[in-house]
């Protein structure tokens, strides 16, 4: 039987915690969403003055980004190069903001962030992974 790294509540809190500070270093306020392997999600946490939007989209990149095992930003260049027929696809989180957590080559979930520029959100969430040192 195969084994692999798993997030623990710890993991998740220290992801969290990075990812508020980055967000707070530049004055965004956000929604900052993590999820498991699965997509199915284990933090949302809406800074002050952050949308109540930006609390769905944070979580669907989150969850888009984990089940795909790629950052959302692939899937937003694809739709803007033309392949619009991607709109269809069963997800709704493909915008830039979604990247997952990879250890050890294994996908153990993912961060996704909204409320700022696309990818002043990605660098929140990478913020948030570099937390794990992995």
């Amino acid at each position: 039987m195969n084994t692999k790294p798993m997030l623990q509540a710890a993991d998740v809190r220290a992801i969290a915690a990075a990812a508020e500070a980055e967000a707070h270093h530049h004055g965004w306020a956000v929604t900052i969403a993590i999820t498991d392997d699965g997509g199915h999600l284990l933090w949302l946490q809406r800074l002050d003055g952050a949308t109540p939007f930006s609390a769905q989209v944070a979580a669907a990149k989150a969850r888009t980004a984990a089940i795909a095992r790629r950052e959302t930003k692939g899937f937003e260049d694809v739709i803007n190069q033309g392949r619009y027929a991607f709109l269809s696809a069963p997800v709704d989180g493909m915008l830039e903001g979604g990247v997952p957590i990879v250890v050890e080559g294994q996908c153990l979930g993912a961060v996704g962030v909204s409320g700022v520029k696309s990818p002043e959100d990605a660098q929140i969430a990478r913020a948030g992974i570099a937390a794990l040192g992995a």
